[in-house]
């Protein structure tokens, strides 16, 4: 395999996981309870390589999460242009954060996507969304240390597995 389908294809794997659990159905009460996966891996990934998450890859995640999820298309793949713009921007001051902090500062960027969908649904003519709609950041915020961890345990083993 070539460096940059070994460095990708974490990534790749990560993402589809990602995905895959945002799409799983939930029991009603649980749907509220669920973070943003897939920006939370964005972010990690973001954070951790420089340069293959761009504004154009996190606008075709975003494309590829609206045709899986059937939201407005577009929806999520502006939302992620935005969290990778403002990922990369603060990725220096991010990446040397306590975890505490890093997690607080993974809630303002998650309460920075909860208001640009906010505003999608305004523009749309929607209704407004319960209280509620405001408590999947902060469930993200306290995932983000465990699944930081996860997610550098897993690109740790596959940095360090032999060559065959």
């Amino acid at each position: 395999m070539t460096p940059q389908r070994e460095r990708l294809a974490p990534m790749l794997v990560t993402l589809a996981a990602a995905m895959a659990i945002t799409i799983l159905p939930l029991p009603p009460g649980l749907e509220l309870w669920q973070p943003d996966w897939v920006a939370l891996v964005l972010i990690y990934w973001c954070l951790e390589s420089r340069t293959v998450f761009s504004l154009g890859s996190a606008f075709v995640v975003g494309l590829v999460l609206d045709l899986l999820t059937g939201s407005l298309l577009g929806m999520h793949a502006l939302e992620f242009v935005i969290l990778i713009y403002l990922v990369t921007r603060f990725r220096a001051r991010l990446r040397f954060f306590p975890p505490w902090q890093q997690a607080l500062s993974v809630l303002a960027l998650l309460l920075n996507d909860r208001i640009i969908v906010l505003w999608i649904i305004g523009l749309r003519g929607d209704a407004f969304p319960a209280m509620g709609f405001w408590l999947s950041p902060v469930i993200g915020m306290l995932i983000w240390p465990w699944l930081f961890l996860l997610l550098d345990r897993y690109r740790g083993a596959i940095r360090n597995r032999p060559v065959v």
